[in-house]
């Protein structure tokens, strides 16, 4: 059996926000009991969540049995399941491909982990949220973003990065990076991106996107540093005021600020790791006026030991409000950190919570 140290859920705080988040990656790991019914359950068990205040931690079934606890008929967990010693294995996986220079097929991986392909994907995606291909390309998409930045060559970049040719990653070049490689490395020249500042009751807000989607909704407290934020971030860009169907998308930015439980519909144009990705895609799971803390939604992506890369990934989304990390507080209650400042979180969820 994987034990809790090779997979996280070490602390109290990480199983219960295992618990929380019905994660299925957390099984075999640890049972709990609820002292209100006397019934002990699996981590995932889809029974109503009890009250912290009323929940027990047992290392395993018997453990919560001798407590006086009985199983629960809906989740089973006095059955082991077969899931249970290869947690270790995809723990593994997940290293293999990133140390490995080129990427491991499926197959490779599957070997490795002694499990039929179909079985060993099927794993991989309840533990980690992605499939062994998907978590490869983030891990590609990084090291490509680093290496662009860097003082190397486009085609070095490429080939340091994982790809067997440059021709292959100027064909998945928008999926990784929203452009081209080279269109990467010189600041996206030629790309067209509409953008405007508007004054909201939080001070200034900047809005752009590009054809693909919103790729910008940046709080500041003067127009200027947001104009030369965006500048910077694709310094050969055409950037235009925009058209008529961007103004009213502009006008449901400003509405989402002022009323955060509204609904954004309109396209995104998110650009980050897979990781990153997972994250900003559980945040958008939130509802308005629901709060987590950073380790409870590294529960929820099934990753409850990285708190940290979590907290860095809310840190590194430049869609505020569309993307809510202001919906993500400290374990003890606190506000926490905020890329646009303390006070503009504070405000956004007391909007959240009277609405």
């Amino acid at each position: 059996m994987t034990s809790a140290i090779e997979t996280g859920y070490t602390t109290d705080d990480e199983r219960w926000g295992a618990i929380v988040a019905r994660d299925r990656a957390a099984d075999g790991i640890f049972v709990y009991g609820v002292r209100t019914t006397g019934i002990y359950c699996r981590p995932w068990c889809p029974s109503r969540q009890p009250r912290r205040a009323n929940v027990a931690l047992f290392a395993n079934g018997a453990a919560a049995e001798a407590a006086g606890f009985r199983a629960c008929k809906r989740c089973t967990p006095q059955q082991s399941t077969a899931e249970e010693p290869h947690a270790a294995a995809v723990v593994r996986a997940c290293r293999q491909i990133e140390e490995a220079e080129q990427e491991p097929s499926l197959r490779e991986l599957a070997a490795a982990a002694g499990l039929s392909q179909f079985h060993f994907q099927r794993l991989f995606k309840a533990m980690i949220g992605v499939t062994p291909k998907q978590y490869a390309i983030g891990r590609r998409q990084r090291r490509l973003r680093e290496l662009l930045h860097a003082d190397t060559s486009v085609t070095d970049a490429l080939l340091d990065a994982g790809f067997e040719s440059s021709g292959g990653a100027y064909a998945h070049g928008p999926e990784l990076l929203g452009m081209t490689p080279g269109a990467y490395r010189r600041g996206a020249p030629g790309a067209t991106i509409s953008a405007a500042v508007a004054q909201c009751s939080l001070g200034w807000v900047l809005v752009a996107a590009t054809e693909r989607g919103v790729c910008a909704i940046e709080f500041g407290d003067e127009p200027q540093a947001l104009w030369q934020r965006l500048h910077a971030r694709f310094p050969q860009a055409l950037i235009s005021a925009g058209d008529d169907t961007f103004a009213l998308l502009l006008d449901q930015v400003l509405a989402l600020v002022e009323t955060p439980r509204a609904a954004l519909e309109v396209p995104l144009d998110i650009r980050g790791t897979a990781f990153q990705r997972q994250v900003w895609e559980a945040l958008r799971g939130l509802h308005a006026g629901e709060t987590v803390s950073y380790g409870q939604l590294a529960a929820r992506i099934g990753k409850p030991s990285a708190t940290r890369a979590v907290a860095q990934a809310c840190g590194a989304n430049t869609l505020a409000v569309a993307i809510p990390c202001h919906r993500v507080v400290r374990g003890d209650g606190e506000l926490g950190g905020y890329r646009w400042g303390t006070e503009r979180k504070r405000a956004l969820l007391a909007r959240e919570a009277e609405a």
